[in-house]
């Protein structure tokens, strides 16, 4: 007959060297944590100190320390700026040209890479290797010739001249970060369209295309990052203010005597929200796109 022991089942602890190494990544997560939290502190107060300068008079600016919270918030500063600044034609005038110019890049560069991935013919490697190539040319060192080219065909002071200027010099990287996509994307989805009877044009709008809105929100947040703040095309192409964007309006609260810092600060503020704003909806495409070509299969 057997025994049934009635001696308790050992109790296992775990070992030492586990609560040592758990014990380790704890301090090592929350060190880098700490660090993280700074980075972000340091990334958000630029635009905190540029809150507190917006709502501070010329007298707070020169007199007082920078680091300082304005004594007597001065909001009356948007109020100037959006009225006796022009800024509310200029932010209109930077939306619909940014918009506008960050449709057709994103519509003329997916036709380009559809072209040079998707279809077969004899010249679609010098016509990739000629856009590509583009992204090298200076900006700079265009604006003489734009500028003649704009004069003859009557395009100065016009908004015209502005969008084609964003639309060219923004396709080469453009197509650049679609090419990425266009190669990893399966022919079988598209030789199935074929077999069902789907022309070119349909396989491109109806499948294709909207395939690829991840990478295209990817494009479109660098792009409009850019088209918003350019500077050097606007003020070359346009005297006229109705036409004028943010970035060249923001001048006229600056005088031969007397600069109003305020409302430069008021002016830079509304600037920045329309892409803080973007980013924040937008992050997570921002990163779909950038993976959505880095991995095959």
């Amino acid at each position: 007959m057997s025994q049934v022991s009635t001696q308790p089942a050992a109790t296992t602890f775990p070992a030492p060297q586990k609560i040592k190494k758990s014990y380790l990544n704890k301090i090592g997560f929350g060190f880098l944590y700490l660090i993280l939290g700074l980075f972000a502190v340091i990334q958000i107060y630029p635009l905190v100190w540029l809150l507190f300068f917006s709502l501070k008079t010329n007298q707070e600016v020169f007199g007082m320390s920078p680091f300082s919270l304005p004594q007597d918030p001065q909001w009356g500063n948007y109020t100037k700026a959006w009225t006796s600044g022009n800024i509310g034609v200029y932010f209109f005038n930077s939306v619909w040209i940014t918009v506008l110019s960050v449709s057709l890049t994103i519509i003329l560069a997916s036709l380009v890479t559809f072209a040079v991935t998707r279809m077969s013919w004899k010249l679609s490697g010098l016509v990739l290797g000629l856009f590509l190539v583009a992204y090298m040319i200076p900006l700079h060192s265009t604006l003489i010739p734009l500028f003649n080219m704009y004069n003859s065909a009557g395009l100065i002071n016009s908004p015209v001249s502005i969008v084609l200027s964003y639309t060219a010099f923004n396709l080469p990287l453009t197509i650049m970060i679609l090419l990425g996509f266009y190669r990893t994307f399966p022919r079988e989805i598209e030789e199935a369209a074929v077999m069902d009877g789907c022309s070119v044009h349909r396989i491109f709008f109806q499948i294709t295309l909207p395939m690829t809105v991840p990478v295209l929100s990817t494009t479109a947040i660098i792009n409009m990052i850019y088209n918003w703040n350019e500077f050097v095309f606007v003020n070359t192409f346009i005297s006229s203010d109705n036409w004028k964007t943010l970035t060249v309006g923001i001048n006229n609260f600056v005088g031969q005597y007397l600069t109003d810092w305020g409302a430069i600060g008021a002016t830079l503020v509304i600037s920045i929200v329309p892409i803080l704003l973007a980013f924040l909806f937008l992050s997570d495409k921002i990163v779909e796109g950038m993976a959505a070509g880095s991995v095959k299969g």
